[in-house]
């Protein structure tokens, strides 16, 4: 059976669902939930994607920084700027943009960033949560979750075929 899967009608649901829950979301201080955004280079495709990723936040009710860091950024000056970001209370969520200037090792990148500040769900505590079933503190990344949730909306929890 062939299903018509209506991106439009599942992107509004998750976007209300979403500024819904960041609303009960506080911190002691009563602020707004923080998303930090790390971009390293001049990848014009990914300064794009990265901007609609900001920009989505600020619109769901989250307070969104971004860091531009040159090509040319070291191994350890992108670690160090983790390390900071890590240990800010004030910031909920890290997202380092991929793919990375080639010089840069991308799994020690990804794997610096605490766990439960993971946005995109790839440390690998995260993922062997997921892979293990745990979908309560596991964080899933956002384009297989997407897509699950189109493919639920057609047809409930069914996947065979």
């Amino acid at each position: 059976m062939a299903y018509v899967l209506l991106g439009k009608r599942n992107f509004d649901r998750v976007l209300d669902a979403v500024k819904a829950r960041q609303l009960s979301f506080r911190t002691p201080l009563g602020s707004k939930p923080v998303s930090q955004w790390s971009f390293v280079g001049d990848d014009p495709a990914s300064r794009t994607y990265v901007n609609a990723k900001s920009e989505m936040a600020s619109w769901c009710g989250f307070r969104s920084m971004q860091y531009n860091l040159p090509a040319e950024t070291s191994q350890e000056e992108l670690l160090d700027r983790i390390a900071l970001l890590n240990a800010d209370k004030v910031i909920h969520g890290i997202l380092v943009q991929l793919p990375l200037p080639k010089h840069l090792e991308q799994e020690e990148i990804i794997r610096s960033i605490l766990p439960e500040k993971d946005v995109d769900g790839l440390h690998v505590v995260n993922a062997g949560k997921v892979a293990s079933g745990n979908l309560v503190t596991g964080l899933v990344s956002c384009t297989p979750a997407g897509a699950m949730m189109l493919i639920r909306h057609a047809d409930g929890d069914n996947l065979s075929g």
